[in-house]
């Protein structure tokens, strides 16, 4: 474990984790557009410095980018790439297929009736093609699927699966693999450490495989994972790292952030049914994280990235969710109008204790 009595005393010294980890995994955060179109300054400052990969966090979702019918919006996205490209990044597209944050247009006809399967295919593979081919060779891997399966392992009923079938995920991977041969492609979604959703994807990725269906990767989403030793357990992600990578393809951290807050509700995916409300005993740190809990942060950073060094030949990518506090999207989740402390970087730009316990941990054998 490592000992921080006061987050003031942190060295200045910061050195780049693009360069401390490269010997080991890509490792970068998820880029909102205020990053990259000159507005948040500070915050592009250290994803150049500190970043070696990017995702898109929210800017290339069907709703931003496939707004309406016959609209495309390639501006925020076009620039995400450019700054992805003159830093010399890793570039990755999220997400091209998902139930959530997809306009309910996509699933309607102009009578407003649901599409017949194939007009649906049709529109998924429009969808793809012109977002892929619009930058082919320049994003290097896309999240094709994003959390297509339940917490039981099976595939989530979602209007893909009802109107398509089954096979919508190994069609969408089709189309992508057909609109850039050379980029890489993966399967993303939250809790598959947990053994019943993790044999579920242990059995998509094999059921795609046997069908000759390029996929690369698995993205494991380190979605407000917490402080507790039990969420997610070591033994759990590392039953799920191993049975991942026996299959021959890439593991990666996709979506890292620590949620520190009590915890006002369980549902660990993007798309409540239902906000709780916000009240004073869920937002506890107003005026700050104290020293206590800056500690706990930096153990935990510290443990999961002593474990990904571990497995390292296994890994390719850790991508935290976010820059730094203040943007970070777990203030607003599951609860509106929280301070939530779960990256690096904290408020005012400054490295965190954890930010230095990740540090450490490529400082020490594996």
């Amino acid at each position: 474990m490592l000992v921080f009595t006061s987050a003031v005393g942190c060295s200045t010294d910061q050195p780049a984790l693009k360069d401390v980890f490269a010997k080991d995994f890509l490792i970068g955060g998820a880029l909102n557009d205020d990053v990259v179109n000159g507005k948040d300054p500070k915050a592009a400052a250290i994803a150049e410095k500190h970043f070696s990969t990017i995702t898109a966090e929210n800017v290339m979702k069907w709703m931003h980018i496939h707004p309406e019918p016959n609209k495309y919006d390639f501006a925020a996205t076009d620039r995400f790439v450019d700054f992805g490209q003159k830093n010399n990044m890793f570039i990755v597209g999220h997400t091209l297929v998902w139930h959530w944050q997809t306009p309910k247009w996509v699933f309607v006809d102009d009578a407003n009736n649901p599409l017949t399967r194939e007009a649906l295919l049709a529109r998924m593979k429009d969808h793809i093609f012109t977002v892929v081919s619009h930058y082919k060779g320049r994003v290097n891997g896309w999240d094709v699927v994003n959390e297509a399966l339940d917490d039981n392992g099976q595939l989530r009923k979602t209007k893909w699966m009802e109107i398509i079938g089954e096979d919508f995920i190994a069609k969408a991977f089709k189309f992508a693999h057909e609109a850039d041969p050379s980029a890489e492609l993966y399967y993303n979604d939250f809790s598959l450490e947990n053994p019943a959703k993790r044999d579920g994807c242990v059995r998509l990725v094999k059921d795609l495989q046997s069908k000759g269906v390029h996929i690369d990767g698995v993205g494991l989403q380190g979605q407000a994972w917490r402080l507790e030793p039990d969420a997610p357990s070591r033994e759990n992600l590392e039953d799920f790292i191993n049975a991942v990578s026996a299959l021959g393809v890439k593991v990666m951290v996709t979506e890292m952030c620590i949620d520190v807050l009590p915890k006002a509700i369980y549902q660990p995916g993007a798309d409540l049914k239902q906000r709780a409300e916000l009240r004073e005993e869920l937002n506890p740190y107003l005026d700050g994280l104290p020293d206590r809990m800056q500690k706990k942060l930096a153990d935990r950073y510290a443990e999961l990235f002593s474990l990904y060094r571990k497995h390292a030949d296994k890994i390719s990518r850790v991508t935290l969710w976010g820059v730094y506090d203040k943007t970070s999207w777990l203030n607003n989740w599951p609860v509106r109008g929280r301070t939530n402390y779960p990256l690096l970087f904290d408020r005012n730009y400054q490295p965190k204790p954890a930010f230095y316990a990740v540090v450490k941990t490529a400082q020490s054998g594996k």
